[in-house]
């Protein structure tokens, strides 16, 4: 399998953009997919802005950002995303998944590995309408994914060997710590930490107490933050849909069940920071 030297990333959204600008400060030349050219401006803008505090950190250099900047290209047209790896970055549905990387195995060669940042979604059913299996993955960001160090690598079925170890390869040369995950709903992270967010949820439904309290009592037991708060940060409608995803993977387990409030809350489009409103507002 020949060396990654090009890697693209399809959807110009929070995890997009941190993936695409983690891939250029690496080396990599780097394609940013989406079919609003303004969402990738904004895409563009966001990680100048992310570099430029990562220069007044003095975690970065300037020659980090014109390095990152110069590997960074837009792409709005779908059978121009070609690349050595692709990794998808969209909305949380299985049948538009498999859409898209069937059209994509159409474009790339047989070489082309398809990885895919889905949260929830096993990779094995991702894979399984496309003609080229074994070339599929998971790679599992966390956000923002320009700091989070965290990368889970999900195997599907048939996903070859010489693809988890390339991509294991890749999440460590972007500075990222691997951590190889069985293909099952949520993988590691997402299942155990779906409870922080569902139990704060249920607390708050049943009057327990209050989200600023909630979030209080999280933090000073040593959690960075609340789960209101870091719903809010994630994004409470990208969060809905992971624990919906998950209720349904695991057969509608009372467990996973959604909430009404956050229901409520995504029917509002009261969405969290990047709507400026969520269950806290900005």
């Amino acid at each position: 399998m020949k060396e990654l030297k090009t890697v693209a990333v399809i959807g110009a959204g929070t995890m997009g953009l941190g993936i695409a600008q983690v891939s250029a400060m690496a080396g990599y030349s780097t394609i940013l997919y989406d079919t609003n050219l303004s969402v990738i401006d904004i895409a563009f803008a966001t990680i100048e802005k992310n570099l430029d505090k990562g220069i007044e950190r003095r975690k970065l250099s300037t020659e980090t950002k014109q390095l990152a900047l110069s590997n960074l290209s837009k792409v709005t047209q779908l059978s121009n995303v070609k690349a050595d790896l692709i990794i998808e970055a969209i909305i949380e549905n299985l049948e538009v998944k498999q859409q898209l990387f069937a059209k994509l195995e159409g474009f790339n060669s047989e070489d082309t590995i398809l990885a895919t940042n889905t949260s929830s979604i096993p990779i094995t059913q991702i894979a399984a309408k496309l003609r080229r299996p074994q070339q599929v993955i998971g790679l599992h960001f966390f956000n923002p994914a320009h700091i989070m160090k965290l990368v889970e690598v999900i195997s599907g079925a048939a996903t070859n060997t010489a693809v988890v170890t390339k991509v294991t390869d890749f999440a460590k040369s972007i500075g990222k710590t691997a951590v190889k995950a069985a293909d099952s709903p949520g993988f590691i992270v997402n299942r155990v930490a779906r409870h922080f967010y569902v139990e704060g949820l249920k607390t708050l439904e049943e009057g327990v107490a209050k989200i600023e309290g909630i979030d209080r009592l999280m933090e000073a037991s040593g959690f960075k933050m609340g789960p209101f708060k870091l719903m809010d940060l994630i994004g409470v409608d990208t969060n809905f849909s992971v624990t919906s995803s998950m209720f349904n993977a695991f057969h509608q387990d009372a467990k996973f069940r959604p909430s009404r409030i956050q229901q409520q809350k995504v029917d509002a489009e009261h969405w969290g920071r990047k709507s400026e409103k969520g269950f806290y507002e900005y």
